[in-house]
């Protein structure tokens, strides 16, 4: 059964929609597989493009890997030539939670603020 919906369509068909109908029923042109290497391409660029950056991110990590070892060790040897004073701070030097959440929102808000100026 079909809809009536659909055969008013079909009946409210103009020579421009008759005209795109027969174009596009027609046999597709033979290219000799043209189109399939195009596409075979295009999928293989999209593919590398997807792998670049994490690969890249990956020995990035790798190559840097000894100089940060090399970094912390520098500065767990500084932090003992600090005195032992500054390493006892008081409680009040020290931000508190409070204060890091209220700094988030402020932080937040400026971000949104700057965000629908620009729009």
């Amino acid at each position: 059964m079909t809809s009536k919906i659909i055969n008013m369509a079909e009946r409210l068909k103009d020579n421009e929609d008759r005209l795109l109908e027969s174009m596009f029923a027609s046999a597709p042109i033979a290219d000799d597989g043209f189109s399939a290497m195009i596409e075979k391409k295009v999928r293989h660029r999209l593919w590398l493009r997807r792998m670049v950056l994490p690969v890249a991110t990956l020995v990035g990590a790798l190559v840097s890997f000894k100089p940060l070892a090399g970094l912390a060790t520098a500065f767990a040897s500084l932090a003992s030539l600090l005195p032992k004073e500054f390493l006892d701070a008081p409680q009040q030097l020290v931000p508190q939670l409070p204060m890091i959440v209220l700094g988030a929102m402020l932080l937040a808000t400026c971000l949104l603020a700057l965000r629908t100026l620009e729009e």
